[in-house]
């Protein structure tokens, strides 16, 4: 029986020298696309609350063709966002590919949920993609085009318990992505729902993976193994490269076949 070989990825020649913002990409499935389009020759800036987090992932990339930039952000701050999305474009021009990843899915008690609280999820969880997007429009009618990718979640597809704001925002996500693909599209704007099963970052194998968490990943999955971040990231390279072209309002679910 021969055995599997490992896996050889693709390359995007046209991701090279692209200008990409990834939002929340300082740790967990954020770093893993920064590293990823940085590695392809993209021009990357990103965006975070984690300085310090951010330091350590510029630190740990090693040689690429473009040191990505990192701004300070904190976005449900949305003039903050704006002024942030502005320095990126100063400084490596306009925005060709917006990776809309930011969130928080900490988990919280309905009952015990306040107009406060909901505010604050929503904002987290949902508000900034929408302004992101409005605020890299321009770039990408400048360009003929350009790939959003709003980072979705099967959680609310599954029912998942304990974070009803969480599912609510992602749910809303996919709402977004179907509402703005007809007018994006008619400037060649493709905007495209990238949608993670359980991917074991460290901040969830620290809190939540335990032998309870593996069983399930065993018995839900359909393929075997733990989804990780870089399984998102080339997925989203995939998005924003030319090769995806004529593929917009979709999801595209990475999670092992969860059932």
């Amino acid at each position: 029986m021969m055995s599997m070989q490992p896996p050889i990825y693709a390359s995007y020649p046209s991701l090279v020298g692209r200008t990409v913002l990834v939002t929340g990409g300082a740790s967990g499935i954020g770093a893993a696309f920064v590293e990823h389009f940085a590695r392809q020759g993209a021009r990357v800036a990103f965006l975070d609350v984690d300085s310090g987090a951010a330091q350590s992932l510029l630190d740990g990339l090693g040689k690429v063709s473009h040191r990505p930039l990192f701004v300070a952000c904190d976005l449900t701050d949305l003039e903050a966002l704006g002024q942030a999305i502005a320095r990126v474009r100063a400084a490596i021009g306009p925005i060709a590919v917006l990776v809309s990843n930011a969130a928080n899915d900490m988990r919280h008690d309905f009952a015990r949920t306040r107009p406060a609280d909901f505010d604050a999820n929503v904002a987290v969880n949902l508000r900034h993609h929408y302004f992101a997007i409005q605020a890299v429009l321009d770039d990408m009618k400048v360009l003929g085009g350009g790939s959003v990718i709003c980072l979705g979640s099967i959680s609310w597809m599954i029912k998942s318990r304990g974070y009803p704001l969480y599912t609510m925002a992602k749910a809303a996500i996919h709402g977004l992505v179907a509402g703005l693909a007809p007018e994006l599209g008619r400037q060649r704007i493709r905007i495209n729902c990238l949608v993670p099963g359980w991917v074991i970052t460290e901040k969830q194998q620290r809190l939540w993976l335990d032998a309870e968490g593996e069983a399930e990943i065993a018995r839900s999955q359909c393929l075997p193994g733990h989804v990780m971040a870089e399984d998102l990231a080339r997925a989203a390279l995939f998005l924003a490269a030319d090769d995806s072209r004529m593929m917009t309002a979709r999801d595209f679910i990475v999670d092992g076949g969860w059932v």
